[in-house]
């Protein structure tokens, strides 16, 4: 099968290594004078590439220059650009969809900014469902973007195909057996549909959330047990949870403000005193299955056709 198209190519020697804190406050330096209305919402994406970043340090410290790296659902371009200038050969994929219409703006502006420096990724630009790419890369990853993909087992299939043997996909994401919705900060009740009837106001109504009708659209209710479900169906292909991921998510809450704005003063009070006395370690030992936050290694194991 042939790769999709890929709108723009770069070479990774045309493009000026620097560290990712310079990048961020370059790209911001240049919203402040040309977009100072977009500073809110390029804040809040320049802390979660900065979290993305992290969350893939040790992934991205074994892999060797040069290697391909695939970011699914790359929102802003702000990592994936980071990353190219890290020495990896980046793709990335970001359809502009429901619930994120307020991506273009910004991302034009990132990516233009990029270009004049010789520094953008390779960008395709359509749903991870219609990803058919074969044994192309090394390592694909996302940050909170599996629960809003049309379909959860169409997606990992797609990124699997997409990846060498030995190749991983990694993503995080919310579990919606755990009755909350991080996204509007409300507690579920059982169902999409039950906890839109019940939450009507506060999810139409949110001030949190940027276009709260696309995004509400956009959500799919991911759970453990879909993501186990669908990794058993294709051949070759194994899967890790981490637990660990809720004991460093609690303790973002303490330390990175835009992330803590997300969250009731309620909720920040009682997740911060857990965090002062250590008592968020003890969530660490509670099994992945039953835990609010998803942190999930597909490996694949075997190229097509081997055993």
């Amino acid at each position: 099968m042939d790769e999709a198209p890929i709108i723009e190519q770069r070479s990774i020697a045309s493009c000026p290594a620097i560290d990712m804190e310079q990048w961020l406050a370059q790209v911001r330096s240049l919203f402040a004078g040309i977009a100072a209305d977009l500073l809110p919402l390029f804040d809040t994406y320049s802390g979660e590439a900065l979290f993305g970043r992290s969350y893939i340090a040790a992934d991205i410290a074994s892999l060797p220059r040069g290697a391909r790296v695939l970011e699914v659902g790359a929102g802003g371009l702000l990592l994936s650009c980071q990353l190219l200038r890290e020495g990896f050969e980046v793709t990335a994929l970001e359809p502009t969809g429901s619930g994120f219409s307020h991506f273009d703006r910004m991302r034009q502006i990132v990516m233009d900014h990029a270009r004049s420096q010789g520094c953008v990724p390779a960008l395709l630009d359509f749903p991870a469902e219609r990803l058919d790419v074969v044994s192309r890369y090394d390592y694909a990853f996302s940050i909170n973007v599996m629960e809003h993909v049309d379909d959860v087992a169409q997606v990992i299939a797609n990124v699997m195909t997409s990846l060498r043997a030995g190749g991983r996909y990694r993503f995080t994401c919310p579990n919606y057996l755990f009755p909350y919705e991080p996204h509007f900060n409300i507690p579920t009740f059982f169902s999409k549909n039950l906890t839109e009837k019940a939450m009507r106001k506060r999810i139409f109504n949110s001030q949190r959330v940027t276009d709260p009708a696309g995004t509400w659209a956009s959500l799919n209710w991911i759970t453990v047990p879909q993501i186990k479900r669908s990794v058993r169906r294709i051949p070759g292909a194994s899967l890790a949870l981490d637990p660990a991921m809720l004991v460093s998510t609690l303790e973002r809450v303490v330390s990175d403000q835009r992330f803590a704005e997300r969250r009731s003063g309620a909720v920040r009070a009682i997740l911060g005193a857990m965090v002062r006395l250590q008592l968020h370690r003890l969530l660490g030992l509670v099994p992945a299955l039953f835990q609010p936050i998803i942190d999930c290694t597909i490996t694949k194991t075997d190229a097509p056709g081997e055993a």
